[in-house]
């Protein structure tokens, strides 16, 4: 399918590799010009030259912290007249809840939920001018069925479902589409992650608490960065143009829901 979105040009954050990445190639694919972004140099410039070589894109890496006003300072100054933004960045730390101080939160709200905001304060406003505009927010499942274990990513990842709630509904008629993805868990390194940790509190190998993790999906696996990145880029296509302030779930089955 022809997505119809050939020489716009978008901004993926937390590029490097894992779901942000996914989504990059798929655009890159459908012949976007990007703006990566990661916190590590050699990995966002790298990535870069790997997508632009396979997919003959204009691919520029700016190496910040996405989460911090300094990093989106100089990501903007890079992706200035973006068409198209897809905003990401890492989850917080899984604890319990009577561990976290108010700097926990603040921080978590920070990266998870303020930085996607502020990005789309930057960047909307132009699209708007422009009568065309495609952005989608990598989110978590967790804003459909939290998980106790992530109670920081719950709360700041469902106050950017909020707001997306409203301001997606405020910027429709100008031709921007505002969408959220929530994926479950993929093969990435946050899974790996989070298996680490499990395989620490149960004394078991990391594999047998994939495996585990793997038995209570449906699908019986995990998503690939390549299937999530494809979703993505049809979010980002001309054919999504009456998909508005969605929650699109990606997660094998996992959630026991009717709707």
């Amino acid at each position: 399918m022809d997505l119809g979105i050939k020489g716009k040009r978008g901004l993926v954050c937390a590029a490097s590799k894992g779901l942000g990445r996914g989504c990059a190639e798929a655009l890159a694919e459908a012949g976007v010009d990007l703006v990566i972004n990661s916190r590590t140099e050699d990995d966002v410039t790298r990535t870069a030259q790997e997508i632009s070589r396979k997919y003959n894109v204009s691919v520029t890496p700016v190496a910040a912290d996405i989460t911090t006003d300094e990093g989106r300072a100089k990501v903007l100054a890079a992706a200035s007249g973006v068409d198209i933004l897809v905003t990401n960045a890492g989850g917080p730390p899984p604890g319990m809840w009577t561990d976290w101080t108010r700097d926990d939160f603040i921080r978590a709200i920070d990266a998870n939920m303020l930085s996607a905001i502020a990005l789309m304060q930057a960047l909307v406003p132009t699209m708007m001018d422009r009568g065309w505009g495609r952005v989608v927010n990598i989110t978590s499942q967790s804003v459909r069925s939290p998980i106790a274990v992530l109670g920081l990513s719950n709360t700041a990842r469902a106050g950017l479902t909020g707001f997306v709630a409203g301001m997606a509904r405020q910027v429709a008629d100008k031709g921007v589409c505002v969408n959220n993805l929530l994926p479950g868990i993929h093969a990435t390194d946050r899974a790996d992650s989070l298996d680490s940790a499990v395989a620490q509190k149960e004394g078991i190998s990391i594999e047998q608490a994939r495996q585990n993790r793997m038995a209570a999906i449906p699908a019986k696996a995990y998503g690939q960065p390549e299937d999530f990145g494809a979703t993505c880029a049809f979010l980002c296509s001309q054919h999504a143009r009456f998909i508005i302030g969605q929650n699109i779930l990606l997660d094998g089955g996992a959630l026991n829901v009717t709707i």
